[in-house]
Parts: structure tokens; sequence; C-alpha cells
């Protein structure tokens, strides 16, 4: 049995309130007359929420199955309350969480004299960070000549901060990579920073701010995440447009799209990456002997065994791509792979 629930305090101000939402859920799950097993999960279950104290959490994965599983997920985000009961762990909403939200993001903010070094998980700052390299004042009655030597003096400083600024930022990569480098600085700065950044920075630059030196950890954070975001929907758009390539290359191997075709795929081990719209949800069958999984049951066509109907046939099919080391993707408002039956595969062979 998995249940998720939300326990952000902004949506939920009271314990009591998550609660009553959790014994609603419990009351649905009872409604349906489950058996003395899963009744008993879900007394454990009301148990734990009655003790959980929240703190910094914001939603709640618990996977449950007597004895052989207990497992609590905490996370730093919210979650869409959900109770599943099932044979096997539902870990698509997980996983969906992680996949949106499980990216660390790199953030540089800097002008000629000052920079602020962020790193953004799970849209929090978990480690920041300054350097300061101060430029000399400037004597307007000094005359032209030492005008001038001030300001040489003042250039090369500044490029020394630039170059100062992007070796911490390679230093915080060092021990704590992240995916994504999100850069914030003046236009006029701009090539010489990324021209003194690390080749590892360059490659994970996703976008530009002009957010200035002094905005707040929560700006900085939904700018940063925005820009990480749209990276990845740009990511996802191009395993779609290999898909769709894939699928309609004639006498092509290399993918398929649709429930069923991509179902068999999944079974026979076949798949590298897995494409899922979000959302994507649809009854199936899974065979109790040899675990095919199909649209269309009673009886296996593999095996001739009896197959069990399950509630979500694509978290089955997600749940076995990531047994097998697949990458799974979980694609957000992405009407071509909506076109091709919200779900398909790039195969291995």
């Amino acid at each position: 049995m998995t249940v998720y629930l939300n326990v952000d305090g902004r949506e939920h101000i009271r314990p009591e309130d998550y609660r009553t939402q959790l014994d609603s859920m419990i009351k649905d799950a009872l409604a349906k007359d489950p058996p003395k097993s899963v009744v008993e999960d879900l007394q454990h279950v009301q148990e734990f929420v009655e003790r959980f104290e929240r703190g910094s959490t914001r939603g709640l994965a618990v996977f449950v199955c007597g004895a052989a599983l207990w497992e609590v997920v905490e996370l730093p985000v919210p979650v869409a309350d959900r109770l599943i009961v099932n044979l096997t762990p539902h870990v698509r909403d997980l996983e969906a969480i992680l996949d949106e939200h499980d990216c660390k993001i790199g953030v540089l903010l800097t002008d000629r004299q000052r920079a602020r070094l962020l790193l953004v998980e799970f849209g929090r700052v978990v480690e920041s960070e300054e350097c300061f390299d101060p430029l000399p004042r400037h004597d307007d009655d000094k005359g032209d000549w030492r005008k001038d030597h001030v300001k040489t003096h003042a250039d090369a400083i500044a490029n020394g901060h630039l170059r100062h600024a992007a070796s911490q930022m390679f230093d915080l990569f060092q021990r704590r990579p992240f995916e994504h480098l999100v850069l914030g600085v003046a236009e006029e700065l701009k090539p010489e920073v990324e021209r003194c950044l690390h080749d590892y920075l360059r490659q994970r630059l996703v976008g530009r701010t002009n957010l200035p030196m002094t905005a707040s950890e929560e700006e900085i954070v939904s700018v940063a995440r925005e820009l990480a975001r749209s990276r990845e929907r740009e990511v996802e758009s191009g395993y779609v447009d290999r898909l769709r390539a894939a699928v309609g290359a004639a006498g092509s191997n290399g993918g398929v799209a649709g429930l069923e075709p991509t179902l068999q795929a999944v079974f026979e081990k076949r798949v590298d990456t897995l494409l899922v719209s979000e959302g994507y949800a649809a009854e199936g069958w899974r065979c109790t002997s040899c675990s095919y999984i199909a649209t269309v049951g009673r009886r296996c066509r593999m095996c001739g065994s009896e197959m069990h109907l399950v509630e979500d046939v694509v978290e089955e099919a997600v749940e076995d791509a990531l047994g097998q080391s697949c990458r799974v993707e979980f694609c957000a408002d992405n009407a071509d792979l909506d076109v091709m039956g919200r779900i398909g595969a790039l195969l291995r062979f």
C-alpha cells in the first residue's frame, strides 16, 4: 500500500487538517472491504501520522506492506493526496516529484566586486556563500592621469574578481555537484564571466538573469527553478522528437508509441528511455506468473496463466522500467507525445 499525504503548512495550518484528509482516504479504502492485512496497514499509517511532527516537511510518501515493508519519505515539496492499495509500491508519483524538483541548481550572481554563490535543491537554498574584492576609490581631484591609472587598476581588480568568483563556483560544484547553472550578471560582464567559467560549468549553463545582487533568496529560487524547468522541457521535447522520428521511420525498431506496444517493449526489456505524459493513467492487467503487463486480460498470452486487474498499468510499466535501470521522463504539456498515445519508448534494440 502507498499513501501520499500533503502536510504543507501553507495549505494545512493545523495538523488536524491533513489528519482529517487521511481519515477520509482511509474511510474510502475501508468501504471497499479490503483484506485484514490492508486494514492493519491502514491503521499503522494512521498511527504514524498521528505522531508525526512535520517541521519543514511539506509532503509524505509512505510505503507499507505488513512487516515486509515500511518506508517513509519526507519531502520538502507538497504532494497530491493519494492512497493506493496494490501488490507493489506506487512509485510513479514520487518519481515524478523527483524528476521535477530533485535537480540541483547552482546560482552565481556577480558584479565587478561582489559575488553571491548559491545552491538550490528542492526549491530552497541549501548552501550560500559570498566573495568580495573591493575596487579602488576614484578621486576626482587627482587629475586625468591619476583617473586613468585608477580605472586601469580597477579594471584589473574587477577581472580578477570575476575569475575569483568563477573559481569559487567551481569549488562549490566539486563539493556538491549540480545539474544546472544560472548566471546573474550585467550584460557587459557576461562574456568575461562566461570565459572564466570552467568547461564543466559552461556545459551546465541553462540561463541568465538580471536579478540584482540584493535579490532575496525567494526571488533567486523562483528564477532559477523557472530557467531549469525550461531547460528540462527542452530535454523532454528532444526525447519526444527522437521518438516521433523513430516511430515514423519505415522499418525502424528504434521506438514504439502507444500503451500496448510500450507495455510489450517494457516486458521484453528493450526500453532505453520511457516517456510518459504527466498524469497519464490507465487500467490494465498483470500476470501472476510471468509478470506480463497488458491492456487486455484475463489470460496471459505469454504463459496462459491468470492475470489480475491493476488500477494503473502505466504505474506498473514505470516500476518495471526503473527496475531495469531505464531512464524515465515525465513530459508536461507535450502535445506531440499526447498525440502518440501519451506514452512511448526509445528502444535499445
